[in-house]
């Protein structure tokens, strides 16, 4: 698979409590916090959630 390259780039506080769970479980942890996944289908959900808080390139 893919590998996907995501970056926090906006602050999770006054954001619902599960999408700061998600950016907890997909690793960012704070603002420029940059995490190399697999584009697997559980990620790719979890990505679409939280879209307009990271921004996301293909490796």
């Amino acid at each position: 698979m893919a590998k996907l390259r995501i970056k926090q780039v906006r602050s999770k506080i006054g954001h619902p409590i599960d999408q700061k769970r998600t950016l907890a479980a997909l690793g960012l942890r704070k603002i420029n916090h940059t995490k190399e996944v697999e584009a697997s289908p559980a990620v790719l959900g979890m990505i679409n959630k939280v879209k307009h808080l990271i921004s996301v390139e293909e490796i």
